[in-house]
């Protein structure tokens, strides 16, 4: 039997070309239940009650406030797409990569994972702890494919923060969990249909 060895572990730069679909969603969905245990382990630190975190609110303003701010972030989405090079707004092709040939039904589970696990660690755990500013940094520091372009990063520092104030004005994660999911699943449905046509 061979022994096992660290120092022939190679780390090498990994393009999103080089991943095939299968290990693309491995990735996807690995780096979300990560996203989510740290999260709750986070929220279960605080002493916060998850149960209460994930309560529904009696009134429906939280469905307002998180309709409206996804209205706003994807009109000003679209207005960028339309008037900046897309150059400037590239993100490496890994949203054309994730929902460019899934189906719809698919494309509702991503954005739902997505908008829960991180919602939960970083307005559930992370905002708790820092306020909606810090943590809006944060957001913004991990979606590192952004992160070579100014735009794209100004957007999700804007998008978080707006979703950092509707939590904060309706007390409920169901806004902006709500707001992430209609912001991702229409932008997953953008380029879905746009490529088909």
């Amino acid at each position: 039997m061979k022994k096992f060895d660290l120092r022939n572990i190679r780390i090498r730069k990994v393009s999103v070309d080089d991943l095939d679909d299968r290990m693309l969603l491995l990735n996807l969905y690995g780096t979300q239940a990560l996203t989510f245990i740290i999260g709750l382990i986070w929220v279960l630190f605080q002493r916060q009650n998850v149960i209460h975190l994930f309560a529904f609110p009696k009134e429906a303003a939280f469905l307002w406030w998180g309709a409206g701010l996804a209205g706003a972030v994807i009109l000003v989405d679209l207005l960028i797409a339309r008037f900046v090079p897309e150059e400037a707004s590239d993100d490496g092709g890994v949203n054309e990569r994730i929902f460019r040939n899934r189906p719809v039904w698919h494309i509702a589970v991503i954005s739902f994972v997505v908008s829960v696990c991180e919602e939960l660690l970083f307005r559930g755990a992370v905002q708790h702890a820092i306020g909606p500013y810090w943590t809006s940094i944060a957001f913004a520091a991990i979606h590192v494919r952004y992160l070579r372009h100014w735009i794209p990063t100004g957007l999700v520092f804007s998008i978080s923060y707006g979703l950092g104030y509707i939590y904060l004005e309706t007390g409920s994660i169901w806004a902006p969990i709500i707001a992430h999911f209609i912001i991702d699943f229409v932008m997953g449905l953008i380029i879905k249909f746009r490529r088909e046509s």
